[in-house]
């Protein structure tokens, strides 16, 4: 099994190449977005997708400074996030329930958020091991929002997820 397409023969060159990944899952979940907002029915969780969308822009500004080249064709495609996004995309359509589609959006932008958590972990510690301190702090930044988003989603599921189950009342706003 071939894990990269490239020839990485140093943590540099690893990093830089998870940098590239990470510019193509940010580019991806800014397209992905809008869709989110448009399917779910529950006014907060709108909102936190609107909210993370403009933070999600400016992640990829940031790995677009970090990497210094604005140019779209510098991303390495995230298999992973597309995998993601096409999963959700193949059973939201599915859901006709307001609430529980609600609570698939929640579940599926967890996954997202579990994900980039991890990756920006990783690569704030080569950052660190690098000598690259700016860009461990920067890393460290998106990082920070990427774990505040999913305290908010999951703060949203608590009062979402009993109305999927049918123990509460309609939250569609």
């Amino acid at each position: 099994m071939r894990f990269f397409s490239e020839n990485i023969e140093s943590l540099r060159e690893l990093y830089v190449n998870q940098l590239r990944t990470m510019l193509s899952a940010e580019r991806q979940i800014t397209d992905a977005l809008p869709e989110m907002i448009d399917k779910a029915t529950d006014e907060q969780l709108r909102q936190a997708f609107q909210s993370h969308l403009q933070e999600t822009e400016v992640h990829v500004q940031r790995l677009e400074q970090i990497l210094s080249q604005p140019s779209k064709s510098d991303a390495i495609k995230c298999k992973a996030l597309d995998t993601m996004i096409d999963e959700t995309e193949s059973v939201v359509g599915d859901v006709e329930d307001d609430s529980v589609r609600d609570a698939l959006l929640i579940a599926a932008a967890q996954r997202v958020e579990h994900f980039e958590m991890a990756s920006y972990g990783t690569l704030r510690n080569w950052a660190q091991i690098l000598g690259e301190s700016g860009h461990a702090q920067i890393l460290e930044q998106t990082l920070n929002e990427e774990k505040h988003a999913d305290q908010l989603l999951t703060q949203i599921s608590d009062k979402v997820n009993p109305y999927a189950s049918g123990t509460g009342r309609a939250t569609a706003a």
